[in-house]
């Protein structure tokens, strides 16, 4: 059964962005993720109409090409989540595919500039990648609550980017003050550290002295969510993505996504 959270729409009112650029809209993320999402279900890149021949397309970090890749393939999609970067018109999109023919956990990265889709990256994790187990993935995310978040209470974005990377961070350098919230849950691949208890905690098996770098992030501050997809284990590292939900400052969800194959 198709499961779909998509936040865009819901917080297109209430968005308080001064630093949104003229040529980007919320309305405009909202229609490309859309897109993007029919586009993938149906496995023809045509149908994301923002695509050109001047985008620059990524699977994993790699040179690719949209006809031919993963857009070309029809997934059976489980669950999405998208959200929107008015500032840096960019947008985000989780999809959880269990369909034992292609089962994959996808995430992507769209970047418009005066308009139009300059950059789109797709990070694919599938059999062999890290604690890859799109079943207890799916389990786990429907449970979680990625919300709109009332205005009042939300972070800036420097306060949702700071938090994100802290915790990116004390993988390098132990010393890092991390804003771990109480309870908080961290999905990793298909791992899930949540026992739905209060005292629910992120702070456990952090390896020791990895560089996490090259990141790139999008930022939805209506629901204090960022993604950030980086390099893990330095510049020419291991594709990954990290997303985080914070919520009065402190991190309260991380999904982590590692390409291991």
């Amino acid at each position: 059964m198709l499961q779909i959270i998509t936040v865009l729409s819901l917080a297109a009112t209430a968005l308080a962005a001064p630093a949104a650029r003229a040529d980007c809209s919320r309305a405009t993320l909202e229609t490309a993720a859309t897109e993007y999402i029919a586009a993938q279900t149906k496995g023809d890149s045509a149908g994301l109409t923002a695509l050109s021949s001047t985008t620059t397309y990524t699977e994993n970090f790699k040179a690719a090409t949209a006809s031919s890749g993963v857009l070309s393939k029809s997934l059976k999609i489980d669950h999405t989540k998208s959200y929107a970067d008015t500032t840096q018109c960019a947008a985000y999109i989780e999809l959880i595919i269990t369909d034992t023919k292609q089962p994959s956990v996808i995430g992507t990265q769209l970047r418009f500039t005066d308009g139009k889709l300059a950059k789109m990256d797709t990070i694919i994790t599938k059999k062999g990648d890290w604690l890859f187990d799109p079943a207890s993935t799916l389990k786990w995310a429907k449970t979680e609550d990625w919300g709109v978040i009332a205005e009042a209470k939300r972070d800036t974005r420097a306060v949702i980017q700071a938090a994100a990377d802290a915790y990116l961070d004390i993988f390098k350098d132990k010393s890092v003050k991390v804003p771990w919230g109480t309870p908080c849950a961290r999905l990793e691949g298909g791992s899930y550290t949540g026992k739905g208890a209060a005292n629910d905690s992120c702070n456990v098996g952090i390896p020791n002295n990895i560089d996490l770098v090259n990141r790139r992030y999008v930022i939805d501050e209506t629901i204090g969510t960022v993604d950030v997809f980086l390099n893990f284990g330095g510049t020419t590292g291991r594709p990954d993505s990290h997303e985080f939900r914070i919520e009065s400052g402190k991190i309260r969800y991380v999904h982590t996504m590692t390409v291991m194959t």
